[in-house]
């Protein structure tokens, strides 16, 4: 019996919304979740505002199994995550004492101040659960099924690293590429035909452009070898039918 386990991702930053900074962590979060047999199933991006992030945390968290966030977990004005998750589920957010700890010790060993702009990565909300930081010391937390992490691309891959061993996972999804020299708007009915003899599967559709000439990559995806099997032989069929008919 097949298990499905499912993920949304929620990015938070006025800088990715403006185009400043480019994110590189959807990539990263949906190759490892089907690595691992969770279906990421929506990616969010939302400004810097309280409220924003209250609601797509809510929204998110009561309709999939995980969500992740990435970013606003530093120690500027703007960093307003921690704030806005203990808001979402209703508690306090406050110093947590072994955070606080981390953090002081490490910047006296760089013989650094411990300004209060630092001391605010030591926030989170009451109840919370730490996410190791390997790099920088900070750390995200989990509370509930959320998972709040840092934006910074290789401080996240090293926080995800952490979390991911912790994590319930599904049935993975199995996959097979079939190739098509005939473009979308020759093969889109018949597929959709297939589509709807073979429900155990996900037939994906993506055009192709090279040399001046459309072609199509045709993916079929299913939970078990045997629905695997079936839909990839119903699409081959289909792309020798064409093939034939010249």
């Amino acid at each position: 019996m097949t298990e499905i386990v499912s993920a949304a991702m929620l990015v938070i930053g006025d800088e990715i919304l403006s185009g400043r900074t480019k994110d590189k962590n959807i990539g990263h979060l949906a190759d490892i979740m089907t690595a691992i047999g969770i279906d990421l199933k929506e990616v969010r991006i939302v400004p810097d505002e309280e409220d924003e992030i209250v609601a797509a945390v809510n929204a998110l968290r009561a309709r999939y199994t995980y969500v992740f966030t990435t970013g606003g977990i530093g120690p500027t004005h703007d960093d307003i995550t921690a704030d806005s998750i203990a808001k979402a589920f209703g508690v306090p957010c406050e110093y947590d004492a072994k955070a606080y700890a981390m953090l002081e010790e490490s910047y006296a060993r760089r013989d650094l101040e411990f300004t209060e702009a630092r001391k605010r990565m030591a926030r989170m909300p009451r109840g919370a659960e730490h996410i190791d930081n390997p790099i920088s010391v900070a750390p995200g937390f989990r509370i509930g099924n959320v998972h709040v992490m840092a934006g910074v691309p290789s401080i996240f891959q090293a926080m995800l690293d952490n979390v991911v061993p912790t994590l319930k996972t599904g049935t993975r999804m199995l996959s097979a590429m079939v190739p098509c020299l005939f473009g979308e708007g020759l093969i889109g009915g018949p597929l959709a035909e297939i589509q709807k003899a073979h429900p155990d599967t996900i037939i994906g559709s993506y055009p192709k452009y090279g040399d001046g000439k459309f072609w199509t990559e045709l993916v079929v995806r299913a939970r078990t070898q045997e629905a695997l099997d079936a839909g990839r032989a119903a699409v081959e069929a289909m792309v020798a039918g064409f093939a034939e008919a010249g």
